[in-house]
């Protein structure tokens, strides 16, 4: 548990084959950038080049700079492999859906 002068933070990244999650101590007043750079998160993802993607707080996009609080789960964001609405509108060309198949569509 972190003291008056420390918090206690998550840091997670993942890939579609594999995620990892971090608890690290830190000082408060420590950004989130300072956060993964102290998780060794990067390290234990050596193929992937960590340049420019982006972070969040449980969800929500922030700047490397944000200041955490007791209890953040900082998340590091992958670039999207395609954007979802262009899949969505292929696929409706082709009588499809996100989905698959609809049910009654047999």
């Amino acid at each position: 548990m972190a003291s008056a002068e420390s918090i206690d933070i998550e840091v997670v990244a993942a890939t579609p084959v594999r995620q990892k999650l971090v608890t690290v101590t830190l000082p408060s007043g420590t950004s989130a950038q300072d956060a993964i750079d102290q998780s060794g998160l990067c390290e234990s993802f050596p193929d992937l080049d960590w340049t420019g993607y982006g972070l969040a707080i449980w969800g929500e996009p922030v700047e490397p700079g944000r200041v955490l609080k007791q209890g953040d789960r900082v998340e590091i964001l992958r670039p999207l492999a395609f954007d979802p609405r262009d899949a969505r509108r292929e696929l409706a060309k082709e009588g499809q859906h996100m989905g698959g198949v609809r049910p009654d569509e047999d």
